[in-house]
């Protein structure tokens, strides 16, 4: 039985300004599908869902939707201090917009007349309105419900989004999803893990496995992929290419085809030059002949191979500052307090050098707080904390929007912090993170998540460190980036 489509993109290319961004991505999600998007960062991921999801036009392909029923995780979760938990479940992505365009819909076939169903219509209006009228959602039973099945407390209910953490930020646009997940028939979500605990990645996946929704995630976590995931879309150097099964089925066969397409390549430079030597040798010893023309237009007519790129590597080096003393952060009875709530109670740590320590725990229980204190950023309410002699942070924030303006190129942001002879080595600098020719020109406001990532590594690696405190440092990375910053 032939399943329903239910979206339905053809050789979609979109650029901006002379970057080509997406050449050729193709792509159809039926009922049932379960899709991940992988790619490189700044492989055209999200424009790829923005154009499926119609917010933005490609310049050339076509387009199918046989459905607006769709319920959308955005990569980067709502941080606005005017905008509170409440606020953000009462709009779920695009319910308002569809009510609206059925009204008008319905508007235009009545002002067009004809042989129509009036009181079918009329009915359908006045149930559509009904719906306006109660358009902020207020069934705080599904508020709540929604909360709660994601591990939030309904406390936070009138919470701004700003004060929560990057991970109860991403819960509760989870939530947001969940209000609405019985009225849609896909569910497309960019980097869902991001931020996440262990134990709602968990529940993301078994929610995911249980829906009757269509799914298509872009994710960078290869775990998450491999239990959800029946499809893989890889999109690479802007054209798209399908395989089936999961992330390591996808693995396993992108390497037979890397082969495969390294041995044909071979095969057609070896004959390629082969060839070559003979229309030569047959040039030089029959001069006056034409046989060489004849080998030349044989070499033309043969079938090019293309040769495989390789994925460019982050070859930085970390910049080390003068040794520090042996004790490099002592924090004694360390407790702070948050909006009339106890954070973080009682922690000592002893950091030496050489240590390399991992901080986990449960989204909202105090991990940032604890690093932001580590450096100064913020102020313990009892106890204290002690830096080590000679001892030179840097730090990596998990949220880089508030360091990074949209509106300065890549090039300008590194230019603005950088001083002394380091700013004449900025170009190489960002090369090594991967930002070569046009990239270092694009301004930050329109870099993927994990360009931002690189960039902001980049922007923190401009002084010595002896020190390093990275506040989920992989977030948003593809694997290339991420394998490399580990290493």
């Amino acid at each position: 039985m032939a399943q329903t489509m239910l979206i339905k993109a053809q050789s979609i290319t979109k650029a901006f300004g002379p970057h080509k961004v997406l050449k050729d991505v193709s792509l159809q999600i039926n009922e049932g599908d379960s899709i991940g998007l992988i790619g490189v960062n700044g492989a055209g991921k999200t424009t790829f869902l923005k154009i499926m999801l119609g917010e933005m036009k490609p310049d050339t392909g076509e387009l199918t939707r046989n459905t607006e029923r769709i319920g959308y995780l955005e990569q980067f979760a709502e941080d606005s201090p005017d905008v509170t938990v409440r606020d953000v479940l009462g709009r779920p992505y695009g319910h308002i917009e569809n009510i609206k365009r059925r009204i008008t819909e319905i508007e235009e076939q009545m002002m067009a007349g004809g042989d129509i169903d009036w009181n079918a219509l009329a009915e359908e209006n006045a149930a559509l309105e009904a719906q306006l009228a109660k358009s902020d959602m207020d069934d705080e039973g599904n508020k709540i419900a929604a909360l709660e099945k994601v591990g939030l407390s309904t406390d936070l209910m009138d919470r701004p989004m700003s004060t929560l953490s990057g991970g109860e930020r991403t819960k509760v646009m989870l939530s947001r999803i969940v209000v609405q997940a019985n009225d849609c028939d896909i569910l497309v979500m960019d980097e869902p893990t991001s931020h996440l605990d262990i134990t709602t990645v968990e529940w993301l996946e078994d929610y995911l496995i249980d829906s009757h929704c269509s799914v298509l995630v872009i994710s960078h976590d290869r775990y998450f992929l491999d239990k959800i995931a029946t499809r893989m879309l890889e999109i690479d150097h802007g054209k798209s290419r399908e395989y089936k099964g999961n992330y390591s089925d996808f693995i396993m066969k992108k390497m037979i085809d890397l082969d495969r397409m390294e041995k044909e390549y071979k095969k057609y430079a070896t004959q390629k030059k082969k060839q070559e030597e003979i229309a030569r040798q047959l040039h030089a010893d029959q001069w006056y002949m034409t046989t060489h023309k004849t080998r030349e237009k044989l070499i033309a007519k043969m079938e090019e191979k293309e040769k495989p790129e390789k994925n460019r590597e982050i070859t930085v080096r970390i910049q080390a500052a003068h040794k520090s003393g042996k004790n490099v952060i002592t924090t004694k009875n360390l407790s702070v307090e948050y909006d009339g709530r106890t954070v973080l109670s009682g922690v000592d740590l002893d950091i030496q050098k050489g240590d390399k320590v991992g901080i986990f725990g449960a989204n909202g229980e105090g991990k940032t707080t604890l690093a932001r204190m580590l450096i100064g950023q913020l102020t313990p309410t009892e106890g204290s904390v002690r830096l080590g002699a000679n001892v030179n942070i840097g730090y990596y924030a998990q949220n880089q929007d508030d360091l990074m303006d949209g509106e300065f190129t890549v090039y300008d942001t590194l230019d603005r912090v950088a001083v002394g002879d380091i700013r004449t080595r900025l170009r190489d600098i960002l090369g090594a993170f991967l930002f070569r020719g046009e990239d270092i020109d694009k301004k930050v406001k329109v870099l993927s998540g994990g360009e931002r990532a690189r960039l902001a590594m980049a922007r923190m690696m401009l002084e010595p460190r002896n020190l390093l405190v990275l506040d989920e440092p992989t977030n948003h990375m593809d694997t290339v980036s991420y394998t490399h910053l580990r290493a």
